[in-house]
């Protein structure tokens, strides 16, 4: 059984308020030095018991006191207590306490006891049910977020104006993919890089554009193996052809043709 089952259970309270078994007992002094977190949790349990204890404390009327000390045969002004001699065979009266009334403290203890397990009990499940709650929250969040990127990747890829351009793996490397998605009203570029290969940490792919023969930047590509993201890279309103190579972090002014991993002509 582990701690985040043992806590939330409400035996730990039993064991604070002396009502658990024997068997349940040992039980719990196993777990004390097993969990660390148990150990913990049966502290607080405690702390908040003494707390509530004090905080229902009621101070009595001065009247009961005087009554008390009447009742034992002393005076209130005073704090002496007179010698009591007795005869021999002389009775002594003595005064008990109804067992009505220890019936009815007995019933008191018992019912602040079981509110505090009720109470503390219903606590831990709240910030249990609570912590599920900003979790699942947070995965929704997640998902969400991941379902608007695929949607704006959709609109790319359909867009009545898109000309995709599919870049070819070169001899360096004949398995690579990427595949280009040219405005030809805006001139905007996006690239979808999810089918090259995953970069050493200190390398990043570059895409280039080759302009009247010339290549130029068109912006640093960042991968997230898993998603499906179409990245928008420099637009250019002409281009003879499409390349991509895997440069150091932070890209290059010019491309290292030996790291160069996919190429593809324009044909228009």
């Amino acid at each position: 059984m582990e701690s985040k089952e043992i806590i939330p259970s409400g035996l730990l309270e039993l064991y604070v308020l002396g009502l658990a078994s024997n068997e349940e007992n040992t039980q719990v002094q196993q777990w004390i030095k097993q969990f660390p977190e148990v150990e913990k949790e049966i502290e607080e349990i405690q702390s908040a018991v003494e707390s509530y204890a004090l905080a229902q404390a009621v101070q009595p009327d001065q009247s009961v006191k005087k009554k008390i000390l009447e009742q034992v045969g002393l005076s209130s002004n005073n704090n002496v207590v007179p010698e009591l001699t007795f005869q021999k065979n002389e009775k002594v009266k003595v005064h008990t306490i109804p067992s009505y009334y220890k019936w009815a403290v007995a019933a008191s203890i018992v019912l602040l006891i079981g509110s505090l397990i009720i109470n503390y009990t219903y606590y831990n499940k709240y910030q249990s049910a609570t912590a599920d709650l900003q979790t699942a929250q947070n995965e929704l969040n997640k998902q969400k977020e991941i379902a608007a990127g695929m949607n704006k990747d959709m609109q790319v890829v359909t867009d009545k104006n898109a000309m995709p351009v599919v870049l070819k793996g070169t001899p360096h490397a004949p398995d690579a993919l990427a595949k280009i998605f040219w405005m030809q009203n805006t001139g905007e570029v996006y690239v979808d890089a999810t089918n090259l290969p995953q970069p050493a940490v200190d390398k990043q792919y570059q895409l280039w554009a080759i302009v009247d023969g010339k290549p130029v930047d068109g912006g640093m590509i960042s991968l997230q193996k898993g998603v499906y993201k179409i990245q928008k890279m420099k637009s250019f309103g002409k281009a003879e052809a499409f390349a991509i190579t895997l440069e150091k972090q932070g890209g290059s002014p010019t491309p290292t043709m030996e790291e160069m991993y996919v190429i593809a002509k324009i044909k228009i």
